[in-house]
């Protein structure tokens, strides 16, 4: 049972990590629903490495283009200085509140149900709302608009909140178009995730026994195959729907959440 509940946890952060429905709060519930044991969170912070290989190896071929192309390329340097501009605002963040969120905010449905819901009414705002779209090429985005979308990023260490999210909307209200504004998400994803499992990692390495080894290794595979399945077709998804569905999901589980908390059942 502790394998499959591994595979099942895996599935879960594969799949929510880039939708905008905060995977942090799937996976913490999940866990807590499952009854799954995770001495130090070592089970989350390594299944969430699948999902950032996966994400890259979907983009490979830009990244390799910008990562080979730095010594030469202005365009490849305006890239690469272009997700570290959106990546700082994280950085910085993170360096502060990050051991806090996980010590208080993280054991808290009440916060996870208010996130969720206030999440889905904003989206639902500026799908509304947004400006005209302005921006529908990633080499194209301004720095202006990345700091701008890298600093709504800041607001997904609370969880609930989701970084996917967060991101997203920040590039719809910035002028992005809203496949340019999920895969600039993404490219900001890879800096911010490997930062975070580092500092991760250094937390719960002692965590990290031969006897959890077949867990992790399970949930890894998991999250990446999910994450490799679920990216291309969400790209589609929002291109012809928008992202209202994932809107009207946050604020039934947000509810649902809110109700188990009133009840007492959390």
């Amino acid at each position: 049972m502790t394998f499959l509940y591994a595979a099942l946890l895996g599935v879960v952060q594969g799949l929510t990590e880039f939708l905008p429905i905060s995977s942090t709060a799937h996976l913490l519930l999940g866990a807590r629903v499952l009854g799954y044991d995770d001495p130090g969170g070592a089970f989350t912070v390594m299944i969430q490495l699948g999902s950032i290989l996966a994400v890259i190896w979907l983009y490979r071929a830009k990244v390799l283009a910008v990562v080979l192309g730095l010594p030469s390329r202005p365009e490849a340097r305006r890239f690469a200085a272009l997700v570290l501009v959106g990546f700082i605002p994280a950085l910085v963040a993170g360096a502060f509140f990050a051991d806090y969120v996980k010590r208080v905010l993280y054991y808290s449905p009440g916060i996870m149900a208010a996130a969720f819901v206030g999440g889905g009414v904003v989206m639902l705002l500026v799908e509304r709302l947004r400006p005209q779209p302005t921006v529908s090429d990633l080499d194209s985005v301004p720095f202006s608009k990345a700091l701008a979308i890298g600093t709504a990023q800041v607001l997904a260490l609370v969880p609930g909140v989701s970084r996917s999210g967060a991101t997203i909307v920040g590039g719809l209200v910035s002028g992005l178009e809203r496949t340019t504004a999920a895969e600039f998400s993404f490219f900001l994803a890879m800096p911010t995730m490997v930062a975070a499992f580092v500092h991760d990692f250094i937390d719960v390495r002692s965590h990290l026994t031969a006897t959890r080894g077949g867990e992790i290794a399970i949930g890894f595979v998991a999250a990446f195959v999910a994450a490799l399945l679920v990216v291309k077709p969400f790209l589609r998804f929002v291109g012809r729907v928008g992202f209202g569905p994932f809107a009207w999901y946050r604020i039934s589980v947000g509810a649902a959440l809110g109700l188990a908390v009133f009840a007492g059942w959390l």
